[in-house]
């Protein structure tokens, strides 16, 4: 199954998707991530019908509780940024009121022109918990959908912490679709690609993360209870704008596309803040 969050005529609303067609479900649940924490609707579910084009698509939870972000989790990436070996995954906190949804324009702020792209998988928790095993961890997620952890490197560089870089406005691309683990034939075999006004930047496929979904999310519920409609942003493969020579950094008028197999494009442009 499939699942939007969308913008019709001003009101926030959430369906499921097939194809080109959106069934509107707010009538099931006032969003999305309250029809998650309820148990989402099966495909009998019903509905007034919209098709895709006619909406403006909001990031898939536009309202989640807590984002965590994984750095350095794929080998690629923590061998072009020269990062240590680690036994645990370095964590750090996006804001919602970062994300965008797909179509939407990424800003870049008016403070800095090192401005990156980082293509991802999200994963959006299903079943809350706390200290989740990591055999019982993939029990405990909704669905799945693509992500760009947009970085501003100059303010993510200030200092050891990420927080500043990783939360300008509307630096979060998150969609178009939530789509669930039943889609998925082979989790380990689905391909993270980010493609610069059509050219492929970066590739892999997840059996390259150093620690795998169900590892971080148990890491991640050690330390803090995990609810229905949280993200996680797992990390992103080599090949980042930063780490290329000359580094390549996002502007006005770019279009970045992140693909994710099973999952889909989540397509933005980028336009200067002001």
């Amino acid at each position: 199954m499939r699942y939007v969050s969308f913008i019709d005529n001003g009101v926030p609303c959430w369906g499921r998707l097939d194809g080109e067609t959106i069934t509107d479900l707010s009538a099931v649940a006032p969003d999305l991530k309250t029809a998650i924490a309820n148990g989402l609707p099966g495909p009998d579910a019903g509905g007034r019908t919209l098709s895709l084009g006619d909406v403006e698509l909001a990031p898939v939870i536009p309202n989640p509780g807590k984002i965590f972000c994984v750095g350095h989790n794929y080998e690629s990436h923590r061998v072009e940024t020269n990062r240590a070996k680690t036994d645990h995954p370095s964590i750090f906190i996006r804001f919602a009121d970062t994300l965008v949804g797909a179509n939407g324009p990424i800003v870049r702020p008016a403070v800095s022109s090192d401005f990156d792209f980082e293509a991802e998988l999200a994963v959006v928790i299903g079943k809350g918990g706390r200290a989740i095993s990591e055999d019982d961890a993939m029990a405990h997620v909704a669905g799945i959908s693509c992500f760009n952890d947009v970085s501003v490197r100059d303010w993510q560089w200030h200092s050891r912490q990420f927080t500043p870089g990783k939360n300008f406005p509307a630096t979060g691309p998150f969609g178009p679709a939530l789509v669930t683990l039943d889609e998925i034939a082979d989790l380990d075999a689905v391909s993270v690609e980010s493609y610069l006004n059509g050219e492929c930047m970066q590739s892999a496929t997840l059996d390259h993360m150093l620690f795998p979904i169900s590892v971080v999310i148990s890491y991640i519920s050690q330390f803090t209870p995990l609810s229905p409609g949280d993200v996680i942003a797992t990390g992103t493969p080599g090949g980042v704008g930063a780490k290329r020579n000359p580094p390549v950094w996002l502007k006005p008028g770019d279009d970045i596309e992140i693909r994710v197999t099973g999952v889909g494009s989540l397509f933005n442009r980028v336009v200067e803040e002001g």
